[in-house]
């Protein structure tokens, strides 16, 4: 093998395994801002996500879906009703 091809190929070799140890574009941090609203309507949920405490977020996270808008919003999960209302999914679960 010659130079020209030797230096090419270990660029190459360089570039992947950069690209290997890069994070996966996805949820990395928090996706709730701030602590959260510590009431929503349950009428008003259509969908509610729970995200656990990981090595991106130190916090776990509460997150509705609004029927009619389809806004997703932040719920305090130290608040004794969101507390309530996920014991209440997961019995229907």
């Amino acid at each position: 093998m010659d130079l020209r091809c030797t230096v090419p190929l270990c660029l190459l070799l360089l570039f992947t395994i950069e690209i290997q140890g890069s994070p996966v574009a996805g949820r990395g941090r928090c996706l709730c801002k701030e602590t959260g609203s510590n009431f929503v309507r349950r009428i008003y949920i259509e969908k509610l996500e729970v995200y656990p405490q990981s090595a991106s977020c130190e916090h776990r996270e509460v997150i509705v879906t609004i029927k009619q808008s389809g806004e997703k919003r932040c719920l305090n999960p130290n608040s004794e009703w969101v507390r309530r209302i996920l014991t209440s999914f997961t019995k229907k679960a």
